[in-house]
């Protein structure tokens, strides 16, 4: 039995040849788009890693100049110890975004690749065990549910190690701003 679907567009009626057709695509794009943002997380992190290489690479190429300056201002160690630490952290919130995450408190779903491998036995039960779930559209739509839910989990925490990271690496930039202003000033005068 053929679904058929109107569109508003050209007033043409289009026959989907399988029922649920649009709703088994709206699952799979939604685990895309979870996905997605995983991965555009675990790019953000990696961007801000990439800062704190060309950065630091600076800081060791200039570190002769800085250690006669420092030497001469030592109260200058304050902003510059609270950027480290900033930097420290914003470089620990990063790299713990990269960490996969693997959410496994929940049931066996044919769709995550640690179950498929570990909880349903041989190839020839997990080729049943997936048959079965994909043809039985109820317990399909469960399995992918369950496996947007946890894409959805995944990347809020991938979110949240970004976001603090960008927030310290921010808080220790306004520090070597400081660090920076008072060197200058200090050359110039």
């Amino acid at each position: 039995m053929a679904e058929t679907i109107s569109t508003k567009k050209d007033n043409k009626a289009i026959t989907n040849p399988k029922p649920n057709q649009g709703l088994t695509i709206h699952y799979w794009n939604s685990i895309n788009y979870f996905v997605g943002l995983i991965k555009s997380s675990e790019l953000k992190a990696g961007l801000i890693l990439s800062f704190y290489g060309i950065l630091f690479n600076f800081l060791y190429q200039n570190m002769e100049r800085s250690v006669v300056y420092f030497s001469q201002n030592t109260f200058m160690y304050v902003p510059l110890v609270l950027w480290f630490c900033c930097s420290l952290i914003s470089i620990y919130f990063s790299i713990r975004s990269f960490i996969p995450r693997i959410e496994n408190k929940y049931d066996d779903n044919i769709f995550f690749f640690g179950d498929v491998i570990t909880k349903f036995g041989t190839i020839e039960d997990f080729s049943e065990t997936f048959y079965n779930t994909s043809t039985n559209g109820r317990m399909r739509y469960d399995q992918l549910g369950q496996q947007i839910y946890i894409n959805a989990k995944i990347a809020d925490k991938k979110f949240k190690n970004v976001s603090r990271s960008f927030k310290s690496m921010a808080l220790g930039l306004f520090f070597l701003l400081t660090v920076v202003m008072f060197y200058f000033i200090m050359v110039l005068f």
